[in-house]
């Protein structure tokens, strides 16, 4: 226990992103060896959405579900470095390094789902359109980054901002599940964008903490304010 509590933020962060990649690995070796066929509990989490579709609930998880794509997300990003920074300068370097991460963990995400080319669930099963290959999912994927850089903005703020924390974090849960709700992804590919974008997260707080640091854009620490590098 002392251990763990002596253990600097940066190994913390280390050996997080060394338990994500290993999780995240052995679930695309399992989906490649299986060709992308469902992974045991895939079908059942798809079948039950089949039986359950009122149409109060479609259009909710439309309307949550189209909040994980297009513009929102990046201006969010940008929201998140806007935050985050204390000066203009910072807050240009914050806002553009919080839209590079987006960005590149995005790259890494299509890279992926191409090497993959995971088969989507039949589409006669769909309550709402989609494209592309399955794994893993880029809704789940991009709403947990962007989820993750606003956490990472507010935390740079105070630490009394765990209640607004804690939404954005059920918002990226919220945008996965639509995905599978709507039919358009297995449950697997849904924890594949999870377990990417929070390990892409990880690789983006120890990759941009030298910078952070040589830029002056972390708060000073103390009791309410913790260090403003990524999470």
């Amino acid at each position: 226990m002392a251990g763990d509590r002596s253990m600097s933020p940066a190994r913390r962060t280390g050996a997080a992103a060394c338990v994500l990649l290993l999780l995240f690995v052995l679930l695309t070796v399992l989906v490649a060896v299986r060709h992308g066929a469902p992974l045991p509990g895939d079908e059942a989490l798809h079948r039950w959405p089949l039986d359950h579709r009122p149409p109060v609930a479609v259009a909710t998880a439309r309307a949550v579900t189209a909040t994980g794509s297009g513009a929102l997300p990046y201006a969010l990003a940008v929201v998140a470095g806007l935050i985050a920074g204390r000066d203009k300068r910072q807050r240009l370097y914050a806002a553009a390094g919080a839209l590079a991460v987006l960005l590149l963990g995005q790259a890494v995400r299509y890279g992926l789902m191409s090497a993959v080319a995971r088969p989507r669930p039949a589409a006669l099963d769909w309550a709402t359109t989609a494209s592309g290959h399955s794994f893993p999912s880029g809704h789940a994927t991009t709403s947990a980054l962007t989820a993750g850089l606003l956490v990472w903005a507010l935390a740079t703020r105070t630490a009394t901002a765990r209640p607004a924390a804690a939404l954005l974090l059920l918002w990226a849960a919220a945008v996965g599940l639509s995905r599978i709700y709507l039919g358009v992804h297995w449950a697997s590919d849904v924890l594949g964008g999870w377990l990417l974008a929070s390990l892409w997260l990880c690789l983006a707080a120890l990759a941009t903490a030298p910078l952070v640091r040589a830029h002056g854009a972390d708060p000073a620490p103390g009791p309410d304010r913790p260090t403003g590098q990524l999470p």
